[in-house]
């Protein structure tokens, strides 16, 4: 039942955050570890679930997924619109993600230096 399927996860905290910081822009794994601070195992786990709860979708692009929230899942439960847009924005983490994302995108370091240095941190 998709609509279980969707609740179900939204239950966890890292998840959310995923969520918040996709409703911004498309990002890779990789870029979600470094921004969340998340070993690649766990930001791939949690955006497998994203994705096959349908919440978001990937767009391939050279050796890298870039994912995004999937617009038609937002029409399809109104009430994620609500979540997603105003009560997120109440989170103290997933403000503190936003400024995080921010300073990644400000550092312009892509998905190669990423890959190249796991060790690299905001």
């Amino acid at each position: 039942m998709e609509f279980l399927d969707v609740l179900k996860a939204l239950g966890d905290e890292n998840r959310i955050r995923i969520i918040n910081l996709l409703r911004q822009e498309a990002l890779c794994v990789c870029e979600l570890e470094v921004i969340l601070n998340l070993s690649q195992s766990n930001a791939s786990r949690h955006v497998t679930k994203l994705k096959n709860a349908k919440l978001i979708i990937g767009e391939k692009k050279a050796q890298w997924i870039y994912y995004r929230l999937d617009r038609n899942i937002l029409e399809k439960f109104s009430f994620l619109n609500a979540l997603f847009h105003e009560d997120l924005t109440r989170l103290q983490q997933c403000q503190a993600d936003l400024l995080q994302l921010k300073k990644h995108k400000e550092s312009g370091i892509g998905c190669e230096e990423l890959t190249e240095n796991k060790t690299m941190r905001l």
